[in-house]
């Protein structure tokens, strides 16, 4: 009962999003189609044309009932900006993004959450104070300052912009070599920022396991220290570090829009920045749909993924 009350929860809030995805659109002050055009040569014509054309000349409740049936079969508008399905769009810079976001995330949550056990168990340490400075310096510097502060530190060691060259040579090493080339500052940068996090997180639950009487306990048996902290206590304070990561995880469809847009890389968060200054409602429209679904699932496998890992937390 309770695994299906999860289920219905998750539904729930994705029909949520769904409604807020176009309604947030709706209650902003002007005309979308002015706001599309402005700046372009068009006649009231040419404005009731597009009106027509995205359904905007329609009763609201027309609109939503067209845009949710739309979206239970997948589709999530024309994008006015690209004169493309939404879906394709988006499709089409989600590997861009997975490959950066992604990556970045990953080696951030191993570092981080090994970098906050060891301080955690050194606490006090140099080491503690060190690793305790540096997390909260980066998780307060913002992204983009950081971007730009890598690239006039490396200079033209690495490229600043763009995902490859155009005279890279076709063949696959080649261009796994330029795109792994051109991915070193953006991952860098996210890497530094979302590590912090988890270090803080990670030596925070830790240090509340650290006087536990099970510890005390496999102790008093003759465990070694090492084996203490690797097979009791991580296991246990890694618990609430769980929906941390898994809500990293449903952020990497959102991508960093930041980072993208210091660096130029042609993903998901670039296409937020490129939705917002068009501005193009309907890909905004899009885009808030999918990333905050992709946040819900996430959440809803975290709590699922709780369960497995704490007896205690019945997901049935």
């Amino acid at each position: 009962m309770r695994l299906a009350g999860r289920f219905a929860g998750a539904a729930l809030s994705l029909v949520m999003v769904a409604v807020l995805g176009f309604f947030l659109f709706r209650v902003v002050p002007g005309d979308p189609v002015v706001s599309m055009t402005r700046g372009r040569p068009t006649t009231a014509a040419m404005q009731a044309g597009l009106r027509a054309q995205f359904g905007l000349d329609r009763p609201l409740h027309e609109q939503f009932w067209s845009y949710f049936t739309a979206l239970l079969r997948g589709d999530l508008g024309t994008s006015f900006t690209f004169r493309r399905p939404v879906a394709d769009v988006i499709l089409e810079r989600l590997g861009p993004t997975l490959l950066l976001v992604g990556t970045a995330t990953v080696i951030a949550v191993g570092l981080g959450l090994w970098l906050g056990v060891l301080a955690a168990w050194r606490r006090d340490s140099a080491f503690d104070r060190t690793t305790t400075g540096v997390s909260l310096t980066l998780w307060a510097v913002p992204t983009f300052w950081l971007g730009m502060l890598l690239m006039m530190a490396t200079g033209d060691l690495f490229p600043s912009g763009g995902m490859r060259d155009t005279d890279t040579a076709p063949d696959f090493v080649s261009q796994a070599l330029d795109v792994g080339h051109h991915l070193v500052l953006p991952s860098v940068t996210l890497v530094a920022v979302v590590c912090a996090e988890y270090v803080l997180v990670m030596r925070s639950s830790l240090l509340e396991e650290m006087h536990a009487p099970y510890l005390t306990t496999a102790r008093a048996k003759g465990l070694r220290d090492d084996l203490v902290r690797r097979r009791h206590a991580v296991p246990n304070a890694v618990l609430p570090a769980i929906t941390l990561v898994f809500l990293r995880f449903g952020l990497v469809v959102a991508g960093a829009i930041t980072t993208e847009t210091v660096f130029s890389w042609p993903g998901l968060g670039l296409l937020f920045y490129d939705a917002l200054t068009g501005p193009d409602y309907f890909l905004l429209q899009g885009l808030l749909v999918v990333t905050a679904g992709a946040v819900v699932v996430m959440n809803l496998l975290a709590d699922l993924l709780h369960g497995v890992l704490d007896p205690r937390v019945k997901v049935v």
